[in-house]
């Protein structure tokens, strides 16, 4: 089976290539994905037939399109997955607004729509051990304070945990020195992740949908 993976930026798809390879295995003959990153979530259009500046690459605002596309070009028995995260959003409003975007389109692309809660530092954290591997001397007090999933600036937290300077740092520096050192958390610790241990719900819900629609017992 073949993904088309959709993700808000550029950290979140260097995790979820390591996280894809854990869960589908790396025989590409048998499972296969293309991951596409954006520059941010942007917002859902009014209009779900507006024009949209794709230059931005912003992934809401041009969901509809993007599905729409998928819906006319994408083979039978491949899906498209779209990777967000929560933020400060209600999760039950945030996904009817995303299957309100899937419903119309027509024809509808296979869709699986998966939430990161709050953001998708949060699969990081879902996984102590791989964050300790990556990171030995990590803060143990900060990581200690982290309840999973929960909604407490979650990137900010593992960079007070794990970045010199802390959150505070990065953000004085701004765009776009965050989002390197967001890339640098991803690659160094996605790797040590082990799928079937991670903590975080919104993670696991992820690798569960994924398998589901792969046919994986």
């Amino acid at each position: 089976m073949h993904f088309e993976v959709l993700i808000e930026d550029r950290s979140g798809s260097i995790a979820v290539e390591q996280i894809l390879e854990k869960t589908l295995g790396s025989d590409r003959s048998i499972h296969s994905w293309r991951l596409h990153a954006y520059k941010g979530i942007g917002r859902l259009p009014r209009n779900l037939h507006a024009v949209v500046d794709k230059q931005k690459r912003l992934l809401l605002n041009q969901l509809p399109s993007l599905l729409r596309g998928y819906g006319k070009s994408l083979q039978e028995g491949n899906a498209v997955i779209v990777v967000v995260d929560l933020d400060r959003r209600d999760c039950m409003t945030f996904k009817r607004e995303l299957l309100e975007v899937l419903e119309a389109c027509d024809p509808r692309p296979t869709t699986l729509f998966r939430i990161a809660v709050e953001e998708s530092e949060a699969w990081l954290l879902g996984d102590r051990s791989a964050i300790e591997t990556a990171y030995p001397k990590a803060s143990k007090s900060i990581l200690n304070r982290y309840v999973q999933d929960s909604i407490c600036d979650t990137w900010e937290l593992l960079a007070d945990a794990i970045h010199p300077g802390g959150s505070a740092r990065l953000k004085r520096e701004g765009y776009p020195v965050a989002g390197v050192a967001k890339c640098e958390w991803a690659r160094n610790i996605a790797p040590h992740m082990d799928v079937d241990q991670n903590q975080s719900k919104s993670f696991q819900v992820f690798c569960d949908g994924i398998r589901k629609l792969a046919g994986i017992e």
